[in-house]
């Protein structure tokens, strides 16, 4: 699923079954757009075949599930597993109105839950791997949920120094007020930016073959269309660092406002705000 650009200071998983799952939900249109060439990216790498099962850990409102249903046909299978129930519910119905008969939604985290139908052929996630409180137990999980020789493909963010879509807007959020010092690793989008922690994640759960090719491109702020008046309203209420913009008072929201649509402005075109983006599309077989 995962939060393109949540805060710095760590979101751990629970947290998505509440607050930040409902605010995916209410953003889930632009959300999805903003990270969906990315999406688009891994499942190419993925490549799957008719006839493969599937889980799509982190699935958020089901489009890369969908999106593997059609690739695997009717002879494969796939579940999108996620811990929030009000996406889990929208995953649902967006696939019954697709009328994909060959998917399931089920509502859990992935660190801990075993879905019915495993062990898979294949495991794939969007940025859903970065929120675990306790990493290395839970990628074992995921381990657990593949067959031998089965295989992991999952995008996470590169470090936020080569991210500055995300790096600007800190920047100036800085700048009127204080923020949590980050944490190395904590939970949160930038977790697993550090490619030898993440060989070692992987390596640790039993997996192997680990690699990593990197996206680079334009992140659409508030996805593709947003002028800067809207894209900072994304960024201060779809975004868990609006939460602590917010308590900090109305002046200070409305002069952070005011400096990200400046920001905003000096990168925009025809189709939108663009800023640099990097993130890893990792592959590893079980």
């Amino acid at each position: 699923m995962n939060d393109a650009g949540e805060n710095r200071e760590g979101l751990a998983a629970h947290d998505w079954a509440g607050q930040a799952g409902m605010r995916w939900l209410a953003q889930l249109d632009r959300f999805e757009s903003m990270i969906e060439p990315i999406g688009r990216a891994l499942l190419a790498q993925a490549a799957y075949n008719f006839g493969e099962t599937v889980v799509d850990v982190g699935c958020g409102g089901g489009w890369t599930t969908r999106q593997i249903a059609t690739a695997v046909g009717n002879t494969g299978f796939v579940l999108g597993l996620d811990i929030s129930p009000d996406l889990v519910g929208m995953a649902r119905e967006r696939a019954q109105r697709a009328g994909l008969a060959n998917i399931r939604f089920e509502q859990g985290d992935a660190a801990t839950a075993m879905p019915k139908e495993a062990p898979f052929d294949r495991l794939f996630s969007r940025f859903g791997s970065m929120f675990f409180a306790e990493p290395y137990p839970a990628f074992a999980n995921l381990r657990r949920m593949l067959r031998d020789g089965g295989r992991l493909d999952i995008a996470v963010w590169a470090p936020i120094a080569d991210n500055p879509w995300q790096l600007s807007v800190m920047g100036i959020i800085k700048e009127h007020m204080d923020l949590p010092t980050p944490q190395s690793r904590a939970p949160g989008p930038f977790a697993l930016g550090e490619q030898d922690y993440v060989i070692d994640l992987l390596q640790s759960a039993g997996f192997c073959e680990v690699r990593f090719d990197a996206w680079t491109g334009e992140q659409r702020v508030g996805g593709p269309g947003s002028d800067p008046e809207s894209a900072a309203r994304f960024v201060l209420e779809g975004m868990q660092i609006g939460d602590l913009v917010r308590q900090n008072g109305a002046e200070v929201r409305k002069a952070i406002h005011q400096h990200l649509v400046e920001l905003f402005e000096r990168h925009c075109d025809e189709n939108g705000v663009h800023m640099g983006a990097k993130a890893w599309l990792v592959s590893a077989r079980a």
